[in-house]
């Protein structure tokens, strides 16, 4: 016995017609069948819109790690201005230095510059836990 179904009566526009008969010409699906796969589906998806369906879960993932980069980009800059605000202090009461302490000085700035080019280069962290720091890596 065929379970009970209700007849509905509906006007579709003449391509949208075409595509139904061309989709029914097999004879193993009816107009019926179709239109009923059709009206689930668009039921279910109703509070969903395809937009979100395909993008929401990458979305979701690429804000959960832009969060993580925001934070970890807070965490320098704080810590970099406290250290800043530690060298300033200690550091508050020294001469002006001469030429020949401004040339160590831009010396070791250039050492410093060239050594953080290798270690992004190298892909090594000084704060990763293989290295003896104590940061995430």
């Amino acid at each position: 016995m065929k379970p009970h179904r209700i007849r509905h009566q509906f006007l579709l526009e003449p391509e949208l017609s075409e595509k139904l008969d061309n989709l029914s010409r097999d004879p193993s699906t009816t107009k019926s069948a179709i239109v009923a796969k059709a009206v689930e589906a668009f039921i279910e998806r109703r509070g969903e819109n395809e937009f979100d369906r395909r993008y929401g879960v990458r979305l979701d993932r690429l804000s959960r790690d832009l969060a993580h980069v925001r934070r970890d980009a807070e965490v320098i800059l704080e810590s970099l201005a406290l250290f800043i605000r530690f060298s300033i202090t200690l550091h508050a009461h020294t001469p002006v230095p001469d030429r020949a302490t401004q040339a160590i000085a831009q010396e070791r700035f250039d050492k410093f510059v060239e050594q953080v080019g290798r270690q992004i280069a190298s892909g090594k962290r000084s704060l990763s836990k293989d290295n003896g720091g104590g940061g995430e890596g």
